[in-house]
């Protein structure tokens, strides 16, 4: 089984290059933004061609949710418009595509979690470019399954654990939000949910929603972060109204993992014991 995976050096990329060596049946490709840009027709036209994969992961994605609130274009192009190249290029060569989505399609005005059918409702641009890219790729390629998932992390690439260990090394006290509630997931427990959806073999094509069990805020996350790795530090719990940020966050985003949980029999860990295993 021949896996094309685009953003191979981004977080999820890293992830799926940890643990590609425990799935000897699948037959990796790797390609960074370097190797492909996703935004170029013509040159995801040739990857497909190059590699003939059976699956394509899309861990491609701008995921600078703030700054894509000035940056719309570049937004855009790598969630949009190359999620509709990749889609284009599986429907042609009969690839069946795996996208990574995000709980950001969601406005959080639900108090319970999100199922796969809520109607989405983004709030900045990158949710609205990522909403626009699963609608791309429903509208284009027949075989796919979006994957919507939350607060992922790692000690792979830049992101919310790593950025408090660093920021505690310079401070003597750090504030966090403790009003936006989600649900943390690391890196490599997405990543082996993505290749159980490829050993599955399944036919369910469509959304699914994946993070790791348990809800937090991000101030319960910073918490459990610092406490794991013995950093003695002011934590002080702060409403998002302190903490104003160029793009508005859902305020809560647990996603309903039943349908995930139900179609591929996977057994999600608890982010706290994620959190502790991979810390």
């Amino acid at each position: 089984m021949v896996v094309l995976v685009t953003g191979a050096n981004g977080q999820l990329g890293q992830a799926l290059q940890f643990i590609a060596t425990k799935h000897p049946a699948l037959r990796f490709h790797f390609l960074g933004s370097k190797d492909l840009d996703i935004t170029a027709k013509d040159q995801v036209t040739e990857a497909f061609a190059n590699t003939q994969p059976d699956y394509c992961i899309n861990a491609a994605a701008y995921t600078a949710v703030d700054k894509a609130e000035s940056e719309p274009e570049s937004a855009r192009a790598i969630n949009v418009d190359g999620v509709l190249n990749l889609a284009q290029a599986a429907q042609t060569s009969g690839t069946i595509m795996i996208h990574v989505s995000t709980d950001f399609v969601f406005d959080g005005s639900k108090s319970s979690p999100y199922l796969e059918t809520d109607t989405t409702q983004p709030q900045g641009v990158y949710a609205l470019t990522k909403r626009d890219g699963e609608l791309a790729l429903q509208q284009t390629c027949d075989r796919y399954f979006i994957i919507r998932t939350s607060w992922v992390y790692s000690n792979f690439g830049s992101n919310f654990m790593k950025t408090m260990l660093r920021v505690a090394s310079e401070r003597d006290a750090i504030n966090v939000v403790n009003d936006q509630i989600g649900s943390p997931t690391h890196a490599i427990d997405l990543a082996e949910a993505i290749v159980a959806v490829i050993e599955s073999g399944s036919k369910n094509y469509g959304i699914y929603h994946f993070s790791n069990e348990g809800v937090a805020s991000w101030y319960d996350f910073a918490k459990e972060i610092f406490s794991l790795n013995g950093v003695a530090i002011q934590l002080n719990p702060i409403p998002t109204s302190a903490y104003p940020t160029p793009a508005k966050r859902p305020p809560y985003s647990v996603l309903d993992k039943s349908k995930f949980k139900t179609e591929f029999k996977f057994a999600i860990p608890d982010w706290q014991d994620s959190l502790k295993a991979y810390k």
